[in-house]
C-alpha cells in the first residue's frame, strides 16, 4: 500500500493536477492554517484522546466511507479517486472507513471486495506517524460506545428525547415544505426521563420501531432535516463486527458527522445529496464540541456532484435484480458498471483514474457520455498494450502457386513490432513471431467477388498486402452449395516480403490483417458492447430492462496469432484494425484462450 506523505504537500510534483473548487478549498485552508492546530494520537477517538497527542502530522484528512451492502461502482471510483487523490496532492492521509452502521444489510463478502478495489485502482490507507507505519482502516461499529456516550449527553442537556409516536404520526407532524412540522407530544418530556426511557432501549426492554431517540433542534425549521431528525433506533439484528452486543443502531445522519471527527477528517467530502443534511452535519458536531466530547477545530463537509454516466445504471438494487434475474453472469459480468466488472472487461486502473481526472469536479448535476470512459481506456493503453492479429469473422485465403515458388509444404518466418511506438529511452519488447504458408485466415469481409466503389482489399485481379507478409493478387473464390464462399483464392507476389530489398517494388492500396492457418491459434472471443441501448435506461421511472441491449455479449470462435495464445490472464492487447481486448482473468487458460473486447479503436456507437 502507498505512502499518502510521500507526494509533495503543495500538489506541484510532476503530477499537478487540474484545479477544482476542492482544491481551492483545501489551499486555502492550508494557508491560513485552519487545521494546524489539530492534534493527533495515533488512532481515532474523542476531544480529550486528541489532545494528548501531537501535532497531526497530516495536513488534511479525507476518508472513502461505503458502507458495505454491495459492489463498488464507476460512480465510487471517481470518489476513491477523489479522496485518496486530494489527500495524496496535499501531503494528507485518506481514511478507509466501512460505515457499517445498518446490519441489516452487510457482508464480510462485500468488505472484502471494496478493500480490493480501492487498492485494485492504486491507493492504500498507510502513512508513517512517528517512525512506524499506521493503517488508516476503520470501521463506524467500532465507534459505537462512543455514539452512545454522545447519545446520552444530548439527553442529559436537553438536545434529545425519546419518542413513542408511530412512524405514521412521526411523518404526519414533521409537516412539509409549505407547513412548519407540530411537536411531538413526548417532546417536553425531562431529560432525567428520557435519559431513563433511552437506556431502557438500550436494554431490550422494548419492540423493535416502539420509539426512536430524536434530536431536540427546530420543528418549524424550513430545513425539514432539522425538524427533530431521529439519531438512534431499535432493531435487533446480528451484526458483523460487534454481534448480538447492540439492539439499538445510530442513524447514518447521526454516525457520520461522528465518525470524520473521531479520526480527526478536515475535509469531508460527499455528493450533492447530502447537500440538505450538512446543517445538521453542523449542528451535531458544534453541539458535541460545547458539551466537551470533541475539539474544534471540527470537520467540514463539502458537496460535489456525482457521476452520471450515459447508457449505465449505478443503483445497487437495479444491479442487485440484473444479476439475481440472470440477466448477466454476475456482479463481475464485463458489462456491469461495476469495479469488479470494470476489470474483468479490461479497463486498467490508470485509465480510470485519467478518466475521473478529465471529468473533473463540480457542483452542478451533469451528464458524462460513456465514450469519455473508452476514450480514457485507449489512450492509456495505445503505448502499452501488445499488437497482436486476429481474425474474428474466418475464411481461409489459399496462394494457390504457393508450393511452386516457395516449396511444398514451406512455413516462412515473418515478425512484426510487438509495440509500434516505444518511448524514448524505453527498450522495446521482443517483436511478434509467426509463420505464412499455403492457407491464412483472413477477415470474411476482406474480399468481395464484385467490390464496391472505392473498395481496396481483396477481389478477382487486386493486390493486396498480407501485413508483415507478402503481397498477394487476388484470383476469385470457391463456394459451397448454398453459394456461400468457402475459400478466396490468389498467388503470392515472389520478393515482396516485407522488411526484404525490393518488398516495396510492387505498390498496393491496402494491407490486410491475417492468420496462419499452420500456426494460428484457435480463441472464444466474447464481443462485448454496451448494456443499454437508451443512453438513459432507467430516466423517468422507465423500465430500465426494456433497454437491455440484446447484442452485448456475442461469443465468436476466432483465430490468434502464436503470441496471442501465450497471452496470461489479465494481460492487454491491441488487435489490430478491431479493437483492444484482455485475456480474461477467470476463463483464460492455457490451451483455452478466451478474450474480452475492452473496446473498439474508436467510438462507433450510434453512428
Amino acid at each position: 500500500m502507498s505512502d499518502a506523505n510521500h507526494t509533495p504537500a503543495d500538489g506541484s510534483g510532476p503530477e499537478h493536477k487540474t484545479s477544482n473548487f476542492l482544491r481551492a478549498i483545501i489551499e486555502r485552508d492550508l494557508e491560513q492554517g485552519s487545521y494546524a492546530s489539530r492534534r493527533w494520537a495515533g488512532t481515532p477517538g474523542d476531544g480529550a484522546h486528541h489532545g494528548q497527542g501531537e501535532p497531526d502530522p497530516a495536513k488534511i484528512r479525507t476518508r472513502f466511507p461505503p458502507e458495505p451492502n454491495g459492489y463498488l461502482h464507476v460512480g465510487h471510483a471517481k470518489s476513491i479517486c477523489l479522496n485518496f487523490g486530494l489527500a495524496r496532492d496535499y501531503g494528507g492521509v485518506c481514511h478507509m472507513r466501512f460505515d457499517d452502521t445498518n446490519p441489516e444489510k452487510e457482508e464480510k463478502e462485500y468488505v472484502d471486495s471494496i478493500l480490493d478495489a480501492v487498492q485494485w485502482l492504486g491507493f492504500g490507507w498507510e502513512s508513517s506517524f512517528k517512525g512506524k507505519t499506521e493503517s488508516h482502516l476503520y470501521y463506524a461499529s467500532d465507534y459505537f460506545d462512543f455514539m452512545y456516550r454522545a447519545a446520552e449527553a444530548l439527553v442529559q442537556a436537553g438536545l434529545a428525547y425519546v419518542d413513542e409516536q408511530t412512524p405514521e404520526q412521526m411523518r404526519a407532524s414533521r409537516g412539509d415544505f409549505t407547513t412548519p412540522g407540530t411537536d411531538s407530544p413526548f417532546r417536553a418530556r425531562s431529560p432525567e426521563e428520557n435519559l431513563a426511557r433511552f437506556r431502557e432501549m438500550r436494554d431490550g426492554r422494548h419492540a423493535d420501531g416502539a420509539m426512536v431517540l430524536r434530536a431536540k433542534i427546530d420543528m418549524a425549521s424550513p430545513n425539514i432535516n432539522l425538524r427533530d431528525p431521529a439519531i438512534y433506533r431499535i432493531r435487533r439484528a446480528t451484526h458483523h463486527n460487534t454481534g448480538d452486543r447492540w439492539c439499538i443502531y445510530p442513524m447514518y445522519t447521526f454516525a457520520h458527522p461522528i465518525e470524520d471527527a473521531l479520526e480527526n477528517i478536515t475535509h469531508s467530502i460527499c455528493t450533492l445529496e447530502f447537500e440538505d443534511q450538512r446543517p445538521f452535519y453542523d449542528w451535531l458536531l458544534d453541539k458535541l464540541a460545547e458539551l466537551g466530547l470533541l475539539a474544534r477545530p471540527l470537520p467540514r463537509q463539502y458537496e460535489f456532484a456525482r457521476l452520471n454516466l450515459t447508457y449505465v445504471i449505478t443503483s445497487k438494487r437495479k444491479l442487485a435484480q440484473l444479476v439475481n434475474e440472470g440477466h448477466v453472469s454476475g456482479w463481475d459480468d464485463p458489462r456491469m458498471p461495476t469495479i469488479v466488472g470494470l476489470r474483468r472487461r479490461g479497463y486498467t486502473p490508470e485509465s480510470i483514474q485519467l478518466f475521473a481526472e478529465r471529468i473533473g469536479v463540480t457542483k452542478a448535476d451533469s451528464w458524462i457520455d460513456y465514450s469519455t470512459l473508452e476514450i480514457a481506456l485507449r489512450d492509456d493503453l495505445e503505448n502499452k498494450a501488445h499488437r497482436g492479429m486476429a481474425v474474428l469473422d474466418p475464411v481461409r485465403l489459399v496462394l494457390t502457386n504457393w508450393d511452386e515458388v516457395m516449396g511444398a509444404g514451406h512455413l516462412e518466418p515473418c515478425s512484426l513490432p510487438a509495440l509500434p511506438h516505444v518511448a524514448e529511452g524505453r527498450t522495446p519488447p521482443p517483436a511478434r513471431e509467426f509463420t505464412i504458408g499455403r492457407e491464412v485466415w483472413i477477415e470474411r469481409e476482406d474480399f468481395a467477388e464484385v467490390p464496391p466503389k472505392g473498395y481496396k482489399r481483396l477481389f478477382p485481379g487486386n493486390k493486396v498486402r498480407l501485413k508483415g507478409g507478402f503481397v498477394v493478387e487476388c484470383t476469385g473464390c470457391e463456394k459451397d452449395a448454398d453459394g456461400r464462399i468457402t475459400a478466396v483464392l490468389a498467388t503470392v507476389v515472389p520478393d515482396t516480403k516485407s522488411g526484404t530489398p525490393g518488398a516495396d517494388a510492387v505498390k498496393v492500396k491496402a494491407a490486410i490483417t491475417w492468420v496462419g492457418v499452420a500456426d494460428g491459434v484457435a480463441a472464444e472471443v466474447r464481443l462485448y458492447d454496451r448494456l443499454f441501448t437508451d443512453a438513459h435506461p432507467d430516466a423517468g421511472g422507465k423500465d430500465f430492462k426494456a433497454s437491455l441491449n440484446p447484442d452485448s455479449c456475442r461469443v465468436i470462435t476466432a483465430y490468434v496469432e502464436p503470441s496471442l495464445a501465450q497471452a496470461v490472464p489479465d494481460q492487454k492487447f491491441q488487435f489490430e484494425r478491431h479493437g483492444y481486448f484482455v485475456a480474461d482473468r477467470q476463463d483464460h487458460a492455457p490451451g483455452r484462450p478466451v478474450f474480452n473486447r475492452i473496446t473498439g479503436l474508436k467510438d462507433s456507437w450510434g453512428k
